[in-house]
């Protein structure tokens, strides 16, 4: 996240061009000020518009309503041209012709218009378990720790039904590490933890680990059959995979040759099969069109257990979570969790830790130590300092001649001097040795030097 904050900064402010490929919504909003969208629906499938990503989403909405109206007026008429051929003309005259052309130009217009306004999304739909107690997780106290390195302390945490809550983050700083010790996977070095009896649980892991590469398509949603189970209904596989737009080919193939994106339908399809009363997503919006995105999100909110999310994408994190646990990354402030309401405060938070640890850095005493040729001296010996002070322009030298060597041996006419070559090859062994011996040397100096 403090990546994409500082890129945001960069690009807002830059005096050159950019374009940018991305799915980050917010990035976009903020960064861009004309949209290019790729998409068959749009006339010769590219549609080009001034201003921010907020304004392209309004005058691309205006477009395709009148585009639907368009197809709907252009139904209308080609309708009334084919009654009025059918019911017969009392002569093949010119203006019977001109109506007939018409029809055809008419026919072919809304046939393209048609396959324009139609829309394929990925039907997304959680099932729940249909019994949520009040309390599905709490945490009391928990914390965890790997060797000196504090992940998490003292935090409380409290899940029930319609409960969202978002983990924000940089990377490596523990939030997958918090939800594997929520959902079990790790134990907490302090603290308790409480889950419902019958607890269910559905997990999307990071990097889909839980895929198997070398399986098909088919046998990761149903092996050994053909046909899924959800909410109590057995569908054809093939069916189901339609849903995450799946085409009939992608049922044979493994899944290491599909894309990342859909990598990533595939697992929300199985992960949809599951009913669960806790959702546990980590990044599931990478490779995700903006399409899908929207849709994940509405049945995300439609979704009557609780969600624990993990995301970059800050414009998805704010429509799914209501609370955001802010992992603190300040000297001092390590293994301490915030609870926020919404991402405007966590900017206004995050912008205040950066404060304070440029304050903390620009208040720290300046320590001064004594130049390192001086320490050496101090602690090595005569021969030693003599060594040490010409250690690095002996490896040049040595590394030069050896260099040189090996160039003369590619020379065309020593290729063809064999009383050369033999020559070559015993002064580059021993150049080489050379080489090595100094190496030796420098390392067995450099292991005097105080630490």
């Amino acid at each position: 996240m403090e990546s994409i904050l500082w890129l945001e900064k960069l690009l807002a402010a830059a005096p050159f061009a950019t374009v940018t490929v991305t799915h980050d919504r917010l990035f976009l909003q903020r960064v861009a000020n004309r949209i290019l969208e790729l998409d068959r629906r749009n006339v010769g499938g590219l549609l080009s518009l001034d201003g921010d990503y907020a304004t392209f989403i309004e005058r691309k909405a205006d477009l395709m309503a009148a585009q639907e109206r368009r197809e709907a007026s252009l139904r209308n008429t080609l309708r009334r041209e084919t009654e009025w051929l059918r019911a017969g003309a009392p002569a093949r005259t010119t203006k019977q012709q001109a109506r007939i052309q018409r029809a055809e130009t008419l026919a072919g217009e809304v046939d393209e218009l048609a396959s324009r306004n139609l829309v394929r999304s990925a039907d997304i739909d959680f099932a729940g378990t249909g019994r949520n107690p009040r309390r599905l997780l709490e945490a009391r106290g928990i914390a965890k720790s790997y060797g000196d390195k504090i992940i998490f302390r003292g935090l409380d945490l409290f899940l029930g039904p319609g409960s969202r809550v978002g983990l924000i983050g940089p990377n490596g700083c523990g939030k997958s590490t918090l939800l594997r010790v929520l959902m079990g996977d790790e134990p907490p070095d302090a603290g308790t933890i409480l889950r419902a009896d019958g607890l269910q649980v559905a997990y999307f892991a990071q990097h889909r680990e839980a895929l198997d590469p070398n399986l098909t398509v088919v046998d990761t949603l149903c092996p050994g059959g053909d046909h899924v189970t959800f909410r109590g209904a057995r569908i054809h596989v093939s069916g189901y995979l339609a849903r995450f737009l799946f085409r009939s080919e992608h049922a044979k193939l493994a899944v290491g040759q599909l894309s990342g994106g859909e990598q990533s339908r595939l697992a929300i399809a199985r992960l949809m099969l599951r009913a669960a009363n806790v959702l546990v997503l980590d990044e599931p919006t990478n490779d995700l069109d903006l399409d899908t995105l929207q849709v994940l999100e509405d049945s995300l909110l439609g979704f009557d257990g609780a969600i624990l999310l993990v995301t970059h994408d800050r414009y998805f994190l704010d429509r799914v979570t209501g609370k955001l646990l802010a992992f603190h990354t300040r000297p001092g402030t390590e293994g301490r969790i915030s609870s926020l309401v919404g991402l405007e405060q966590w900017e206004r938070w995050h912008a205040e830790e950066a404060e304070a640890t440029d304050a903390a850095n620009a208040a720290r005493p300046k320590t001064t130590t004594a130049p390192l040729a001086a320490i050496l001296r101090r602690k090595l010996s005569y021969n030693d300092q003599r060594d040490w002070d010409t250690i690095e322009a002996r490896i040049a030298e040595a590394e030069a001649s050896l260099a040189a060597l090996r160039a003369e041996q590619e020379r065309p006419d020593v290729v063809t001097n064999h009383d050369r070559l033999l020559e070559l090859e015993a002064e580059i062994a021993a150049a080489q040795a050379e080489v090595d011996r100094i190496y030796v040397r420098w390392a067995e100096l450099e292991s005097l030097v105080p630490r």
